[in-house]
């Protein structure tokens, strides 16, 4: 087994140990998020930590009601010229804590007098000394250059720190569940390599997610170019239909991401527009009907909230990015041309 599948295999023990030894510190957090009252968020991010971010936008929006704009580090770090931040909750989320340009953004947030938060794997790492808080993820190491159970404990924190701030009994023992969710989904999703052979040649492929899987379509779609070197663009429906579904024909690869939720018939009116065009269906969803439209079609367990589907949801799509990559005679722990830790400016 490769080492990145082991570690995707972690992810139920890690969420376990993420809100049983997490809770009190997102708590702490949130107490002083309140007393601060910040008119709205910005999170610097790169890569899976950015995706988490896009969790983030739908998650402390529709539960907090607070505005998240993604920061733009290249202002701060190349420009010198980066909007303030004051008044501002910045976050910055990122597994080792060392690319200068999340560094950056923290710090500018400093100096405006914004409130202070990093999310990360290394809570002695560069990052975490220039926040004014730190949420410490507790996923050990991650060996594997892709990131899998570092997203989805950037994921749970993230979670858990929303769940905070609404001093929410339900979205705790919702959160609780989480873990045996996660089990669930794995054993669900074994032994995919002759089920992903029949795109062992495939050059291209669409992964499409709306609302809160918005960011599972970004980060499975991160994971197969990082494992297969395939040209994969994630998409909402909307975004597709307005251009892009125009290269959709016969036997092109779609993914589509459709848990269970507010969004589910906008998925599944988005299958039916590329059935008509003869794409090749892949589903990953806990809905019956949906799996019974697609060519092949990877299990999600039922009852998972809405809110949560991202944290189970990427499972399969990771475990869908590793097989894919091994039936291609690629190895998922050795991409080319990528290290574990990437600091840009």
């Amino acid at each position: 087994m490769s080492q990145v599948e082991t570690e995707i295999r972690e992810q139920p023990d890690v969420l376990a140990r993420l809100l049983r030894e997490g809770r009190s510190r997102a708590e702490e957090i949130a107490a002083k998020i309140r007393e601060r009252a910040p008119r709205y968020v910005v999170i610097a991010a790169r890569g899976s930590s950015d995706n988490a971010a896009r969790y983030a936008q739908y998650l402390f929006g529709a539960h907090n009601r607070l505005a998240v704009s993604l920061a733009t580090p290249s202002l701060y770090t190349v420009y010198g010229a980066g909007p303030s931040l004051a008044g501002a909750l910045v976050v910055g989320v990122s597994q080792s804590g060392r690319s200068p340009d999340i560094v950056a953004v923290l710090e500018a947030g400093r100096r405006d007098g914004a409130l202070t938060l990093a999310i990360t794997n290394e809570p002695e790492s560069n990052l975490a000394r220039a926040a004014e808080h730190v949420l410490p993820l507790g996923a050990g190491p991650e060996r594997a250059v892709a990131a899998t159970k570092t997203y989805s404990a950037s994921l749970g924190a993230l979670a858990m720190l929303s769940a905070a701030l609404e001093a929410s009994a339900a979205r705790w023992e919702e959160l609780g569940r989480l873990p045996a969710s996660l089990q669930a989904a794995l054993e669900g999703n074994q032994a995919l390599d002759d089920t992903v052979a029949r795109y062992r040649y495939a050059e291209q492929f669409v992964v499409v997610g709306r609302g809160f899987n918005y960011s599972t379509a970004f980060e499975v779609a991160l994971k197969m170019k990082e494992t297969s070197y395939l040209v994969a663009e994630p998409y909402s429906p909307a975004d597709l239909l307005h251009g892009p579904v125009a290269m959709i024909d016969r036997g092109f690869p779609a993914l589509v991401i459709a848990a269970s939720g507010r969004v589910l018939p906008d998925l599944a009116a988005l299958m039916g527009t590329l059935a008509e065009r003869h794409a090749e269906l892949v589903a990953i969803s806990d809905d019956a009907g949906i799996l019974a439209r697609a060519r092949v079609g990877l299990r999600l367990p039922g009852g998972t909230p809405e809110w949560l589907s991202p944290l189970v949801a990427v499972l399969p799509g990771q475990l869908f990015a590793v097989a894919l990559a091994r039936t291609r005679g690629l190895d998922p722990d050795s991409p080319r041309g990528l290290s574990k830790v990437t600091e840009t400016l």
